[in-house]
């Protein structure tokens, strides 16, 4: 089976411009997250009662996107992911009252029965940025955003609840406030843990 590699981060932080990066190296098989395809995006930005239907969604789409990664020739990438969309988004939602409590049980259930079928990322790469580094990121984005960039540090607070129980070894920390466009110092510090979890 093959290994997995997860960006994850609060929105704007650069999780997808940095798997761009490391695709460019041609030694992963990407997955993204693709928000214009997705059918309750922007049904859910104008109408939380569609909210809960993104969520499964995306949950869905994730469990998907993992079960083909692993089958690939080459170790699989992915920015954000299963565990982000429920330890951050689903939390986010619940938190914004987006998600009713039964709806987020029915998240957590899904979830869980997903994890028990696929094994978790073998690489947790987790990207931090400073505030005015996200928001800028977000203004300039041209795609539907539930999250908002003032989210951003009760959404880290959820993924270092997560977190704190992942073994040190499987997770990467990279503060990417003073990154370039480019990433290359994060896909090198990436590139050289990837070589040892071979």
């Amino acid at each position: 089976m093959n290994k997995l590699i997860v960006v994850i981060g609060p929105s704007g932080v650069g999780k997808t411009t940095l798997v761009h990066a490391l695709a460019r190296t041609g030694q992963f098989t990407t997955a993204l997250e693709r928000h214009a395809g997705r059918p309750f995006q922007a049904l859910a930005k104008q109408d939380a009662r569609y909210a809960f239907a993104n969520q499964m969604d995306y949950l869905l789409l994730r469990a998907e996107q993992e079960r083909e990664l692993r089958a690939a020739s080459n170790p699989g990438l992915m920015d954000g992911g299963l565990d982000l969309d429920f330890h951050g988004f689903t939390r986010l939602f619940l938190h914004r009252n987006l998600l009713s409590h039964e709806e987020f049980d029915l998240c957590r259930r899904l979830y869980l029965l997903v994890r028990e079928l696929l094994p978790p990322p073998e690489l947790i790469v987790r990207l931090k940025a400073d505030e005015e580094t996200v928001t800028g990121r977000m203004s300039g984005r041209k795609r539907i955003n539930i999250a908002r960039a003032d989210d951003a540090a009760l959404f880290d607070s959820f993924l270092d609840e997560w977190l704190a129980v992942i073994p040190p070894n499987r997770i990467l920390k990279l503060d990417v406030t003073n990154e370039s466009l480019e990433y290359n110092k994060s896909v090198q510090a990436i590139l050289i843990r990837m070589n040892l979890l071979e």
